[in-house]
């Protein structure tokens, strides 16, 4: 299963979300998924949604709230890693005000043009969405106060680059803060090969122990990993459901696996640190 391969998978699924939502009359669905359903659910609250455009919230696809979490402060720039419909770019907008900003950074050229479409909606001045991919970032070093990202590390088959390349653009004392899916305990080489898993968000999680270690050795510290949900038998269902594997087989050797998390991290604000 190569690099190429992974991202391709990845692009067309989301690429495929995103047309579904922009058809008219559309569901918002794509293979029984729906952004708002699911894994996906209750992750905001109405005060968040209820300002923003309705395909936003439909096409969130993500396991967390990292803009609930990030602590945001007027003023400060921020970027969303694999930004899609723009939900957490919309509501990060809101939370920096107009003397920040708030970038996205995607690769699908459907999910951005989904994106710049719901900013238009919702009349966000202060908001800039960009095309490229998270393992190459698009913008100059020391440029960043706020890294966040929902369900989308796991995506990239490179997270050491990933990595480097947020601790990059972060400024010195720059905050890395997202929410995405993490493992602990062995997961079965059939999940890991499976190419449609991986732009499931599923067979790319990285063990919560890897995670730290990568975060490390590019050069981040205050390294932290919060659990917020813990997927259960059903979950593991829903995930495998579809896919040319035995859900009944497989479903139970993953139960209590798979959770979301809160992963926190910062650059050292210290003169002259650097990644490793």
């Amino acid at each position: 299963m190569s690099e190429t391969g992974i991202r391709e998978a990845v692009r067309e699924r989301y690429a495929q979300f995103a047309r579904s939502v922009r058809a008219p009359g559309s569901s918002c669905c794509h293979d029984g998924e729906r952004g708002s359903e699911g894994i996906s659910a209750n992750l905001y609250s109405d005060d968040e949604t209820s300002a923003l455009p309705e395909d936003a919230v439909a096409a969130s696809l993500g396991c967390g709230n990292p803009t609930a979490l990030a602590e945001l402060r007027p003023g400060e720039t921020v970027l969303d890693l694999g930004s899609g419909g723009g939900i957490d770019v919309l509501l990060s907008a809101r939370r920096v005000g107009s003397s920040g900003k708030a970038y996205g950074l995607d690769m699908t050229d459907d999910m951005l043009a989904l994106a710049r479409e719901n900013q238009k909606k919702a009349g966000a001045e202060n908001v800039e969405f960009l095309k490229g991919e998270i393992e190459a970032i698009p913008l100059p070093d020391n440029s960043i106060d706020v890294i966040i990202s929902n369900c989308v590390v796991n995506l990239s088959a490179d997270k050491n680059r990933v990595l480097r390349e947020a601790f990059r653009v972060l400024k010195p004392g720059g905050r890395f803060a997202v929410s995405d899916v993490v493992t602990r305990g062995p997961i079965p080489a059939q999940i890991r090969r499976d190419v449609l898993l991986w732009a499931g968000c599923i067979a790319g999680a990285l063990d919560e122990n890897d995670y730290r270690a990568k975060l490390a050795a590019a050069g981040f510290e205050a390294i932290g990993i919060e659990m917020t949900r813990v997927y259960d038998i059903e979950d593991a269902r829903e995930f495998l459901t579809g896919k040319e594997i035995d859900v009944d087989l497989i479903a139970p050797q993953v139960e209590g696996k798979f959770m979301s998390a809160f992963v926190r991290a910062s650059k050292p604000a210290r003169a002259g640190a650097c990644c490793v």
